[in-house]
């Protein structure tokens, strides 16, 4: 965690190109301009016909858009713009800078219509190639899509970029963005991960060709950002921050594989130094890369015993005052209301779970379209309340939760949201009917929220679920006394969510009432070397360290 006054800001300056004559009457030499990125962000190859004067602003341009840096994207691309005015391919990367495929955010109604303005003005320049007309062209029919739903408008940019990598196999930038638009349409539980397979397949290939191709290692951790696949993307978890050391997204951008295979301290270190790039990037302000880096902070901190670390950035999010940046207000909401939530709930602190506030911290822009993440308050809420004893906390919560579903649906029947709304409710619902002793209803509900999360892929803005459905299921086996299941409930979660304290814990404890000793032995081991870096001795991290002892001196005697 990092605060966002007296911070140092390392600044890069990209100069006018020295000794270059404008070409033509509408050009100008580009002022210089400052940035903290730093002077590697990778190789491009971006041949396009505008100015010469414009061209490392282009190129910069078009790296930083692979980083997902879509503000510093937009500002370079607007100077080219600004220096030479009939340079169509800089209209074509701000409308790209304005579409985030991956991100929960939307093209706003002002952004479709400065969109198809540039890039009918694009289309209307002469001097331009073949292959840019082609680029676009991909771009423009996802603008011309406004009417349409999100999901089927992504469709449509999937086909257009489908169909430049098919005219231009060669090239490096049609491949990285038909690969990312791949991504975009990936459904949810799709038999084989057969898109994400596919997507990754080409990345690698460029990144076989171009290793420092932002796209390709960006892309391929995305493709490979799921339980099944998130070990082919190690080595490129660790290539791509060294790629851009000064890109606060490509710094954090190898801990979504980190968290996939519970490599903890990997992504404590990779985050924090991605929330420093953010803030070096928006001094002053409060950043949505800063926020989401953060999350996945205080996740891996939680499973690593680091509870007064994790303390501190809850206590930050609750109380922060802005400014925000407004790129991607929803990836902003979401770490807001996931790092309370999680930091209740992963230590069973059922008083502060419940106790949880929605709409915090007040400074921010809260709107009904939140309400996917708004519903991860509620869910802490009535989960703590229901394990805490307060029913009524509970039940006021799941009214919440409930009235929610439907906004949601309304927004999007069968999103990843609609999904995990399901889940949510389906498990307040369970250790509700748990605390007034109705075990069959209870263990029901509780078997059917895992079943829906374990067809759930997860979305890109989140490391993980607040507590995974399936080692909820667990616990309340364990509760029941049922440690056979309980066990080999939460080692079917290990293939989802591996090495988490909980499930850690869960496990070993199932693993001794059975009276199977090297089995928790082995779990708690696992827990115990994780947290070696405590920062407070947890009770469940104590009764571990007593079992090991205990079972030293069993061997030694």
């Amino acid at each position: 965690m990092r605060a966002l006054t007296n911070s140092l800001v390392l600044l890069l300056v990209i100069p006018m190109v020295a000794g270059c004559n404008p070409d033509a009457p509408d050009v100008v030499a580009p002022p210089p301009i400052q940035d903290s990125y730093g002077a590697t962000v990778g190789s491009v190859s971006f041949p396009t016909s505008c100015s010469e004067v414009v061209q490392p602003h282009l190129e910069r341009a078009l790296a930083l858009l692979h980083h997902m840096t879509y503000g510093g994207s937009e500002k370079y691309f607007r100077a080219a713009l600004d220096a030479n005015s009939t340079c169509a391919i800089a209209r074509w990367g701000l409308a790209m800078s304005w579409l985030h495929p991956l991100w929960p955010d939307l093209t706003t109604t002002a952004e479709f219509a400065e969109g198809r303005q540039l890039l009918e003005e694009a289309e209307a320049i002469q001097d331009q190639t073949a292959w840019e007309a082609d680029y676009i062209a991909a771009i423009k029919a996802y603008y011309d899509a406004e009417a349409l739903p999100e999901r089927e408008r992504l469709a449509v940019y999937e086909r257009g970029w489908r169909a430049v990598y098919d005219r231009y196999p060669d090239d490096q930038e049609a491949q990285a963005f038909y690969a990312l638009a791949l991504l975009a349409t990936a459904r949810p539980g799709e038999p084989g991960l057969a898109t994400r397979v596919e997507a990754g397949a080409i990345v690698e290939a460029l990144r076989d060709r171009v290793p420092e191709h932002p796209g390709a290692l960006h892309y391929i951790i995305h493709s490979y950002d799921t339980p099944a696949l998130a070990n082919q993307a190690l080595p490129v978890a660790y290539e791509y921050g060294a790629l851009a050391p000064n890109v606060a997204h490509a710094l954090h951008m190898p801990t979504h594989i980190f968290t996939r295979v519970g490599i903890w301290l990997d992504s404590i270190t990779m985050n924090q130094r991605s929330e420093e790039a953010a803030v070096q990037a928006n001094p002053g302000k409060m950043s949505p890369q800063y926020l989401h880096s953060l999350d996945y902070e205080v996740y891996a901190r939680l499973q690593s015993g680091e509870d007064l670390s994790a303390g501190v950035a809850a206590e930050e999010v609750l109380t922060m005052e802005g400014p925000y940046v407004l790129i991607s207000p929803p990836m902003a909401a979401y770490a807001l209301a996931a790092i309370p939530a999680r930091y209740a709930m992963e230590r069973q602190d059922w008083s502060a779970g419940a106790a949880l506030q929605p709409h915090m911290p007040s400074s921010f822009g809260w709107q009904d379209s939140f309400a996917p993440y708004e519903a991860l308050t509620h869910f802490a809420r009535g989960v703590s309340g229901a394990r805490g004893g307060d029913l009524e906390v509970a039940a006021g919560a799941l009214e919440d939760l409930k009235r929610l579903r439907e906004v949601i649906l309304a927004m999007d029947a069968v999103s990843y949201w609609a999904s995990q709304i399901d889940v949510q409710i389906q498990t307040v619902e369970a250790w509700s009917a748990f605390a007034q002793e109705d075990t069959d209803a209870a263990l029901e509900g509780m078997r059917r929220a895992a079943a829906i999360e374990s067809q759930t892929d997860k979305h890109a803005v989140t490391p993980g679920e607040i507590i995974p459905a399936r080692e909820l299921l667990g616990d309340m086996l364990l509760a029941l006394g049922q440690p056979a299941e309980a066990l080999s409930t939460y080692e079917a979660e290990f293939a989802r969510s591996p090495n988490r304290f909980n499930g850690l814990y869960g496990a070993a404890k199932a693993a001794e009432q059975l009276g199977d000793r090297a089995t928790a032995a082995r779990y708690y081991r696992q827990l115990v070397n994780n947290c070696k870096d405590a920062e407070i001795e947890r009770p469940r991290l104590l009764e571990a360290r007593a079992f090991l002892a205990n079972q030293a001196q069993l061997n030694a005697g």
